[in-house]
This record gives structure tokens, C-alpha cells and sequence, in this order.
């Protein structure tokens, strides 16, 4: 009886050893499981969309750009809220309710200097103005955004239909912006993309602009000029098809720059090494601005799509705009100046045919040895030609201002 008790003890326990030894196995599995699980979480989902950055990294990166600026500054994301006063849909048919930020900088300057908003053009970001803002905060207060669904801004779901609704999620949201930080009476430049935006803002809301600078302005030429007359016989062979097909599906160069994952940051730095580096028109960037940049660009480009898909909208293929600016000329209300490299490939002869139906002062300012990126390529030029179109705001005689040498007119 004794051993037969003494057996099932024995038996007992081990039955309880096993279980003991299997539930620390399966403890131990489950921990492993979840740690896998975790891992796979934050690996995972940037094997399965190659794409290793977020709003945090394009700030941080933005911040190590920045680090080349000696003036103080200010960043910060500016609510504009969800949606348009009195309007009912949200950030034009966007999914969420979610509130929209613009992210902003904000230059130390002395008291009472004029402001100078800046805007960006496509796939750029406020960033690539970092040559310019020590130049242009010694005499301006100077602020630069990032439009709303590019760089360290928001990027709600871009599901505008129309040319129409297009230019408004972009007027309306900076629209939204100003009124948030409490602004009037400034001057305000554009380049590229952003010197489009920044024209249709100044045709809707001239009363809070003083002076409109436009650098290669994009928009002030259309289908019907003769001049893209090549884009028309393009698209008549099978390669013009092609990237007219994709144009019009809206693949961006920011969707390569995604779809290539990890090898996405090499195209970056091939980009700009060579347009800012070997094949620069104008002074070189140094290897760390080379480098500074080329990680900011990337995770700006590679972020979600969002104010990127305007472009089909705006522009047709050969970056007409649908929508032309020439065709507002007369209805211009704002003093405007022009500002292009000699080598842009945005056409100059367009905002000089705007500038014969234009009712307000009007000239045009090209810089040697620059192409789009002007300020870039000749940043000191580029100041002066800036200080130069705000003379009456800078000088106590701009009458007898002169364009300042390097510089010439159209």
C-alpha cells in the first residue's frame, strides 16, 4: 500500500514537473512569439512598403539641414483645423476629421522689418531654401511653410477631382495658415509650383498681400502656346504615349523614389550630387550641405502621397497649366516681380506676355548662371534680386534704386 502510495506520489509529481516544464516552455515560446511579433511590427511594415521614414524624421532631418543657418529660428506645426470655415467637406474629401497642420520656421529679425513668406515648389519643401535664410533675415522677417500635404506638414488623403478643387485645398488650407498666425501687409514669394499657389492666393486674397515675388514661376504657359508644339508631336510617338499614360495616371517621382525601398536614398543622393554637384550652373554645394540635403529630400519624398497627386490637376503633360495664369493677367492686383535663372526651364517670354495685360507694376529680374533652383545655384545673386524687388519697402529713395550688377531685366 505504502509503495503503491508512494508510486502515485512519485507519479504525481512528475505529471507536475511535466506540466510545470511545459507551461515555462510555453511561457517562454509565448514571450518569444511576442517579441517576433513586435520585431515584425517595426521591420515588417518597412520591408513590405520600403519606406523608412515618418513626419518625426522629416523634422529631424530637417533640423540637421537647418544646423547650416546661424540665425535662430522657430519650427512649429500650425493647426488650420480640418476643413474650411462653413464648408462641408473636410480637407476636400478627405477621409478623416482629423486637424491639419502646416509646419512652419520662423527667423529672428529686427523689429519692424517687413515679412517675407516663402513657399516652396513640387517635391521640394521649405528646406531647400537654406542658403537664402541668414541673406534674407538680416532685412526680413522671414517665414517659410511647407504646403499643406508636403515635407514635415500634414498629408490628409488627397482625393480632389478637379483643377478647381485641387487649387483650393492649397489656397483655402494657406489661407487658413495666415489667419492662424495673424498676418497681413506681407510680401510673399513662391517658387515654381509654390509661385502658382502663391499667384492664385494673391488673385483670391490681394488685400493681405504687399508685394507677390515669383521665382520660376510655374503656370504662365499653356497647351496652346506654339512653343509646345514639341510636346504635341512627343506624345504622337509610342514613348510620348507612354509618359503621357503615365501622367495622366498620376505616378509621380515620388512613387519611384518609394518603390525603389532601400535603394531609394541612392537615387536621392544621385539626383542631388549631380543637378546640385557636377552638373550644377552655379556654385556647388559644399559635401555636407550635399549630404544634409539629399537625407532631408529623401524623407520628404518618400513620406505618403498626398499633396504630391495635384500634379495631373494642375498641369498637363509638359507642365502646362490647365488652369493658365496668363489668362488672370488683367486681373492682377498685386505689384509683382519675377525672378529666373538664365538656364530655367520654365519660360520667361510667359510672364512677359502676363506683364503687357497686368494693370499693377510688373518686371522681370534674370540671374546669370542659375537655372530652376536659382536660389541655390546663385544664392547671393538671388538676394539681391530679392532686395532689389522690395526696394520701396527696404529704402528710404527706391526711385533711384538700380538693378544691382550681375543682374538683368526683361
Amino acid at each position: 500500500m505504502n509503495l503503491r502510495r508512494l508510486s502515485l506520489r512519485m507519479a504525481d509529481e512528475i505529471s507536475r514537473s511535466a506540466q510545470r516544464e511545459t507551461s515555462a516552455a510555453s511561457s517562454t515560446a509565448a514571450v518569444a512569439a511576442e517579441n517576433a511579433k513586435l520585431k515584425s511590427k517595426s521591420i515588417w511594415p518597412s520591408v513590405l512598403r520600403w519606406i523608412p521614414t515618418s513626419t518625426d524624421k522629416i523634422i529631424a532631418a530637417e533640423k540637421r539641414l537647418l544646423s547650416l543657418v546661424k540665425t535662430p529660428y522657430v519650427q512649429e506645426r500650425v493647426n488650420i483645423g480640418s476643413g474650411p470655415p462653413g464648408s462641408k467637406v473636410r480637407w476636400f474629401r478627405s477621409e478623416s476629421n482629423e486637424e491639419r497642420c502646416i509646419n512652419t520656421v520662423s527667423f529672428d529679425s529686427k523689429e519692424g522689418s517687413p515679412t517675407l513668406v516663402m513657399i516652396h515648389g513640387y517635391g521640394a519643401s521649405q528646406g531647400f531654401f537654406f542658403r537664402n535664410f541668414d541673406a534674407l533675415a538680416s532685412r526680413f522677417r522671414v517665414i517659410a511653410i511647407d504646403q499643406l500635404g508636403w515635407g514635415g506638414s500634414s498629408r490628409p488623403d488627397f482625393t480632389c477631382k478637379s483643377t478647381e478643387e485641387t487649387e483650393a485645398w492649397f489656397i483655402d488650407s494657406f489661407e487658413e495658415w495666415r489667419k492662424a498666425k495673424n498676418l497681413s501687409n506681407f510680401i510673399l514669394l513662391g517658387h515654381s509650383f509654390g509661385g502658382y499657389v502663391a499667384s492664385k492666393y494673391a488673385l483670391k486674397h490681394p488685400e493681405h498681400i504687399q508685394h507677390l515675388i515669383l521665382v520660376g514661376p510655374a503656370g504662365f504657359s499653356s497647351e496652346s502656346d506654339t512653343k509646345s508644339q514639341w510636346v504635341t508631336q512627343f506624345k504622337a510617338t509610342w514613348k510620348g504615349a507612354i509618359f503621357n499614360h503615365l501622367w495622366e495616371s498620376n505616378f509621380t517621382p515620388q512613387k519611384l523614389v518609394r518603390g525603389l525601398g532601400p535603394l531609394g536614398p541612392n537615387l536621392v543622393r544621385s539626383y542631388t550630387s549631380t543637378r546640385f554637384g557636377s552638373y550644377s550652373t552655379g556654385t556647388t554645394l559644399t559635401e555636407e550641405e550635399s549630404g544634409l540635403l539629399t537625407d532631408y529630400v529623401y524623407h520628404t519624398l518618400a513620406a505618403k502621397a498626398s499633396g504630391e497627386l495635384c500634379l495631373k490637376y494642375i498641369f498637363s503633360f509638359g507642365a502646362f497649366a490647365r488652369s493658365p495664369l496668363i489668362h488672370s493677367a488683367p486681373e492682377w492686383k498685386v505689384p509683382t516681380t519675377f525672378i529666373y535663372g538664365y538656364l530655367d526651364w520654365m519660360n520667361y517670354q510667359g510672364a512677359q506676355e502676363a506683364g503687357k495685360h497686368m494693370k499693377v507694376p510688373c518686371e522681370i529680374i534674370r540671374v546669370p548662371e542659375a537655372g530652376h533652383f536659382v536660389f541655390i545655384d546663385q544664392p547671393d545673386r538671388f538676394h539681391s534680386a530679392v532686395l532689389y524687388a522690395c526696394r520701396r519697402f527696404l529704402s528710404p529713395d527706391p526711385d533711384v534704386e538700380s538693378l544691382p550688377e550681375g543682374l538683368s531685366s526683361a
